[in-house]
C-alpha cells in the first residue's frame, strides 16, 4: 500500500486458524474464473470475516466512472449511484485519495452533502469502512463494509479488513489480467479469420490483407477487432 494510507494503529497478529482461513481464501480466489466471480467471492468472505451487515466492491473499469461489481443488498446500488452522479461521497474519496476511510458514525459525519447523510440514514447504515484496492499501483476499486450500528468497526476489524483488501487486490488484478489476455487471444484469432477471408477472396498476401483491415478500421474510426468481427459475420467489408 502507499505510504499515505491511513495507519491502522495495530499490529496484525493472526492465530494459526485465522492464517489458515486467509490462506484458503487466497487459493480459492486464485481458482475462480472471471472478474465477477472473484469479486463476488471477496464480498461474501468480507461479510463473514468482519461480521458486517452489508459489503460491496466497486470497480473502475477501463478508466471510466466507478461500476458496481458486487453487493450484498440492492439498496447500496442507489446509494452509490447518487454519489457517482454527484461526483462526491466516501466511495469516490477512497478512490481519489487511495486511503482507508473509516466512518465511525454516519449520523455525526459532516464531510459530505446532506443528501449523502439522508441516503445512508434511509439505508439503515450507521458506520462504514472503505478500503481501496490497489490494481496496477493505483486505487481502481473499493471494498466497502457497512453496519447498522455506530462504532461497529474496531481496530481488529480494520486490521482483518486490511488483510482481506490485500488478498482481494491481488486476486482481482490477476482475474482482470487473465480476462484481458483471453480477449487479446480472441481478437488475434478473429483478425486472423478476417485476413483469411480477404486473402482467399481478393488473392492478397497476409501483409496486404492486414493493411486493408487496418485502413477500414482507421477510416471508420472503429476498433480493428470490430471490423474483423463484421467481416467474419457478413463476409463483407464494412461500408
Amino acid at each position: 500500500m502507499r505510504q499515505h494510507l491511513r495507519p491502522l494503529g495495530v499490529a496484525v497478529s493472526l492465530d494459526q486458524s485465522s492464517a489458515e482461513t486467509f490462506g484458503k481464501l487466497a487459493l480459492d480466489l486464485h481458482d475462480l474464473e472471471g472478474v465477477e466471480e472473484t469479486v463476488e467471492a471477496v464480498v461474501q468472505f468480507a461479510r463473514q470475516a468482519v461480521w458486517c451487515k452489508h459489503a460491496s466492491v466497486v470497480l473502475v473499469v477501463h478508466g471510466r466512472r466507478p461500476e458496481l461489481m458486487a453487493l450484498t443488498d440492492p439498496k447500496l446500488a442507489e446509494l452509490y449511484q447518487r454519489q457517482i452522479d454527484a461526483g462526491a461521497g466516501p466511495l469516490l474519496t477512497a478512490i481519489e485519495q487511495g486511503a482507508v476511510l473509516l466512518i465511525a458514525d454516519t449520523a455525526a459525519e459532516t464531510r459530505w452533502s446532506p443528501q449523502w447523510a439522508e441516503d445512508v440514514a434511509n439505508a439503515g447504515i450507521r458506520s462504514a469502512l472503505h478500503l481501496p484496492l490497489m490494481l496496477g499501483g493505483h486505487a481502481q476499486a473499493v471494498l466497502s463494509l457497512y453496519s447498522d450500528q455506530p462504532d461497529a468497526f474496531g481496530a481488529d476489524d480494520v486490521a482483518i479488513a486490511h488483510i482481506l483488501a490485500r488478498h482481494a487486490s491481488v486476486a482481482i488484478a490477476s482475474a482482470r489480467h487473465d480476462a484481458s489476455m483471453a480477449q487479446a487471444v480472441d481478437a488475434r484469432k478473429l483478425v486472423g479469420q478476417a485476413m483469411g477471408i480477404l486473402m482467399e477472396r481478393y488473392d492478397l498476401d497476409s501483409d496486404r490483407a492486414f493493411e486493408v483491415l487496418k485502413r477500414y478500421s482507421q477510416d471508420n474510426n472503429r476498433k480493428l477487432r470490430d471490423v474483423a468481427q463484421e467481416l467474419v459475420d457478413t463476409r463483407k467489408l464494412p461500408r
